[in-house]
């Protein structure tokens, strides 16, 4: 899955205008293993951090601190469903505006997967972008009932500011964070802003084993 998220990601780099630099960061054996032996540029980081994007934040000072990158992207390896069009959307958005970090959700409709404590609801406004929270917990809330017909997936893709970076990577987890489990809410603590683009192809991510099924169905 890791493989097939790294090819796809790559594809970014045929779009005229973009200079990409792919690598994978883990500190598993058998990734690694399996990345160099499809020679794929993998970057081993074994720190003990709090998130994948303090380790991010690692590799690239360690291995690419000497490149000047407009931006930072993690893509988490569990979309396999990542489209070079909405990476391409995403990291456009992020340099015509101010914010500090860049995410993509997915509209959906009101449905079972709203309850999945395993989906990730991002509170977003749609005419400037903005995410004001996100949560496990099914939010919105529509208290009067009726007025919610569709709810926000956040999709597992983070573009920063290389100051933005640095900003979250210097400071400790927050509350928030502690409690739901989510990286984000730490920007959002801190006083950093978060804006998203709405996806333009179908993501799933693979959060339970049972996920795979539905995933592979999607690819064939």
């Amino acid at each position: 899955m890791i493989s097939h998220v790294y090819e796809r990601t790559q594809k970014l780099s045929e779009v005229q205008g973009f200079e990409v630099t792919v690598a994978v960061v883990t500190d598993d054996d058998r990734i690694e293993e399996h990345l160099k032996n499809e020679e794929k540029c993998v970057v081993r980081v074994d720190d003990p951090v709090e998130s994948g994007t303090e380790r991010i934040h690692l590799a690239w000072k360690r291995h690419f601190g000497e490149e000047d990158f407009d931006f930072i992207i993690n893509v988490q390896g569990d979309e396999p469903l990542i489209e070079k069009e909405d990476l391409k959307e995403l990291v456009e958005f992020h340099h015509q505006s101010s914010f500090d970090i860049a995410t993509v959700v997915q509209e959906k409709e009101i449905d079972q997967e709203f309850n999945n404590p395993n989906r990730v609801k991002a509170v977003f406004d749609e005419k400037t972008g903005q995410c004001f929270y996100f949560s496990r917990a099914a939010i919105p809330m529509d208290r009067d009932g009726g007025n919610l017909k569709h709810w926000h997936l956040h999709i597992g893709l983070y573009c920063y500011r290389a100051q933005a970076l640095e900003k979250f990577c210097k400071n400790p987890m927050g509350s928030l964070e502690k409690i739901e489990k989510l990286e984000q809410l730490r920007a959002l603590g801190l006083g950093m802003t978060i804006g998203a683009t709405r996806a333009r192809h179908p993501f799933l991510g693979v959060d339970t084993p049972e996920d795979i099924a539905s995933v592979e169905g999607v690819l064939e």
